[in-house]
């Protein structure tokens, strides 16, 4: 018998023996549908499967036949601009075979294997190639040129070399190795996803990743290559935030991965997106966005793939020397198929029932993010940034999902349903959250934006603190028994927080910030509270201060296009100091 038979169903966990001739990780082929399931588990000859597809209607004794292959990627031209599902199957594609109800056991590749791209070579016969070289490149997108690389594990000299219009399974190159071995090279390759793709080095990333979102960029950056975590209840715009991030980030490619997500708020995603225009190009934000849609109605095994199958097209394209950013949404949904699997398998469950093993196979999922040193003989570096939703229950963050990818990550957006309530949007807590990058991209930006960015950034922080403090004595004993100094601490915080970190994501001119317009406006803000310092110690009555028009335009500011910003700027500046000379030389008068 050259196959294996069920002996167990549990929901999405199959049990079948005489799988001497698998391994672990083996891609398997389950019942007479052929549902697609992976081997998680090997004792003996008996073989636990995850199986990424309804189990419905399977019954002891069907037989389980293996691939002999680990779940892999394809990677080559035509992964941009596709929707794919947790296991990289082409949802239009599949549509287009079953119509809107996915059948189950359906056969289809990953990539077009019959279309034809114009491959246009960069070495020539003779030439010698290591791994990682480039040997030509491909027009995917307006945007993207796909990067054709020699596969790992093949170096030696091309013999030959065919431009032209292929497939991608059509041999474009061979290449004799040292032995003398002729190896042909296509156009895809395949990458088992749970296995990291390798590199020359990991180096110290020190660029930010400008996003546009002024409470980001300012208070909480980010490095291209970093890791951030996004913890918050529902309702408090995790979602918005990662659809910011993935349209405005100046990154080369996005792959967005909703793993669990509500079917409705993904239909969003795939609705928007086309549409969308990537600010820097004009094209459709779609030519450099992969997305991977995993809803929460689907098999909660194939979300548990879906992580990993969006993290090895990043590392592709990252290998490439492009700047990549990936959104998980939500990591969350993930760890819960991790349990409901884990259980189901009668492992020993560690806290709130995740598996022990929670915290490294979130580790395993961050630390593929960073800044490398491409492989190659040509120096090519390639950044990806990891960017992961969690949703606890009840927004309750010592949930173990979000302590573990804490310890993992250094930067935490901690949404706040209070702010959310109140319609402060993005709402991210400007005293809970933090980042460990503030300092190394501090220094980029005082070399890059202005000289005094990082001490706005500490007088702002100062404000905001002092402003928390001020506020418990305000419920105490009311706001008129503050000095007019503290009153004048709480009106300059209130600008910031509704003037400067409030953002409107539907907004054509409040969506994206340039770093230019964001220390416009922040400088702004804190001329006017050290300038009405002085006006308050030169005997200027603290509500002539608080009733200057000028402060209507300073809340204006956000509003302003990019291009207005430095003259609307100059006249507010010229509009305050006028304003609060005159209120000083009445009360000199006076």
């Amino acid at each position: 018998m050259d196959h294996g038979q069920i002996v167990k169903i549990s929901g999405p966990l199959v049990v079948a023996e005489n799988m001497k001739s698998a391994n672990m990780f083996d891609v398997v082929r389950v019942g007479d549908l052929g549902l697609i399931g992976e081997i998680i588990e090997m004792r003996g000859d008996k073989a636990s499967i995850q199986v990424y597809e309804e189990t419905a209607g399977l019954k002891t004794g069907d037989k389980v036949v293996t691939t002999g292959e680990p779940l892999s990627a394809e990677l080559g031209p035509g992964i941009l601009e596709m929707i794919f599902d947790g296991i990289q199957r082409p949802l239009e594609v599949i549509k287009g075979k079953t119509g809107s109800n996915i059948a189950r056991g359906v056969e289809v590749t990953s990539l077009d294997h019959d279309k034809e791209w114009d491959f246009k070579p960069t070495v020539k016969a003779g030439d010698a190639v290591i791994p990682g070289d480039v040997i030509g490149t491909v027009d995917e997108t307006k945007l993207i040129v796909h990067k054709i690389m020699v596969p790992v594990g093949i170096s030696g000299t091309v013999e030959e070399i065919n431009g032209g219009m292929h497939k991608i399974t059509d041999t474009v190159a061979k290449i004799k190795t040292e032995d003398g071995t002729v190896e042909e090279v296509m156009m895809m390759q395949k990458w088992p996803v749970r296995k990291q793709r390798p590199f020359k080095n990991k180096l110290s990333p020190e660029v930010p990743m400008i996003t546009g979102q002024r409470v980001i960029d300012t208070l909480f950056p980010i490095v291209r290559g970093g890791a951030a975590a996004v913890p918050g209840p529902f309702g408090s715009g995790k979602t918005v935030v990662q659809h910011q991030l993935a349209k405005w980030s100046d990154v080369d490619l996005v792959v967005y991965v909703g793993c669990g997500e509500r079917g409705n708020e993904m239909t969003e995603v795939l609705m928007e997106f086309p549409e969308l225009k990537d600010p820097r190009s004009g094209e459709s934000l779609m030519n450099r966005t992969v997305l991977i849609a995993n809803t929460s109605d689907m098999p909660v095994a194939a979300r548990e793939a879906s992580i990993y199958t969006g993290i090895t097209i990043a590392e592709y394209f990252r290998d490439m020397g492009y700047s990549v950013a990936i959104m998980a949404d939500s990591t969350s949904r993930w760890a819960e198929a991790l349990r409901e699997m884990s259980g189901r398998l009668e492992e020993m469950p560690g806290e709130e029932g995740y598996p022990a093993y929670l915290t490294s196979r979130l580790a395993q999922f961050y630390e593929r993010a960073g800044e490398v040193a491409c492989l190659g003989s040509e120096e090519r570096t390639g950044t990806l940034t990891a960017i992961g939703a969690v949703s606890p229950a009840g927004g309750d963050n010592s949930d173990p999902v979000v302590q573990s990818t804490l310890r993992i990550v250094k930067v935490f957006w901690g949404l706040d349903s209070g702010l959310a309530y109140k319609r402060h949007f993005p709402s991210i807590n400007w005293l809970t959250s933090y980042s460990l990058y503030s300092e190394t991209i501090g220094n980029w930006l005082n070399k890059n934006v202005a000289d005094d960015w990082t001490k706005c950034v500490t007088e702002t922080n100062k404000l905001l603190q002092v402003e928390s403090e001020l506020e418990e004595i305000v419920k105490l004993v009311g706001y008129d028994s503050l000095s007019p100094s503290d009153r004048l601490i709480l009106e300059a915080s209130r600008s910031i927080r509704e003037d400067y970190l409030q953002q409107n994501a539907f907004d054509d001119t409040d969506a994206y910030t340039s770093l230019k317009k964001q220390y416009k406006i922040l400088k702004m803000v804190l001329t006017f509270y050290n300038e009405s310092v002085v006006a308050l110690e030169k005997g200027v009555d603290i509500n002539r201060i608080l009733d200057m028009n000028v402060r209507e335009k300073i809340a204006r500011a956000k509003y302003v296009a990019e291009d207005e910003i430095e003259t609307y700027m100059e006249d507010t500046a010229a509009e305050l100091t006028k304003t609060l000379d005159r209120l000083m030389k009445e009360e000199v008068a006076g």
